[in-house]
């Protein structure tokens, strides 16, 4: 009885035995499920973000502020609400926001 306290005990505690291994098993395939539910929720999301990033760096580059100003907002919008899901990292979001207003703000003393 003494030897089948100590086993369990170490088992336990550290996790090497038999019927730990067959355990770990099912708390992993729950993992990979919940990591493919979220990889489809937020594909669309990551998506988006980058659409309104590319349509907001052409409407820039091609020189007419007005579309470059509403199409910015709306990138600017859409990479706060990808940070706010949490598919982005604030200091990527705020990274991207920085380079899109300084690009459209060299574009602003360009066309002045």
């Amino acid at each position: 009885m003494r030897v089948r306290a100590y086993y369990v005990l170490r088992t336990q505690r550290t996790g090497t035995g038999p019927d730990d291994l067959r355990r770990s098993k099912l708390p992993a395939k729950k993992t990979g499920r919940q990591q493919v539910k979220r990889a489809v929720r937020t594909r669309g999301d990551r998506t988006e973000t980058r659409s309104a990033m590319a349509k907001a760096l052409r409407s820039v580059e091609s020189g007419d502020v007005a579309e470059a100003e509403n199409d910015v907002k709306d990138a600017l919008s859409t990479l706060d609400r990808a940070l706010q899901k949490g598919i982005l990292h604030k200091n990527n979001v705020n990274r991207r926001k920085s380079r899109m207003a300084a690009r459209l703000n060299k574009m602003k003393a360009a066309a002045e």
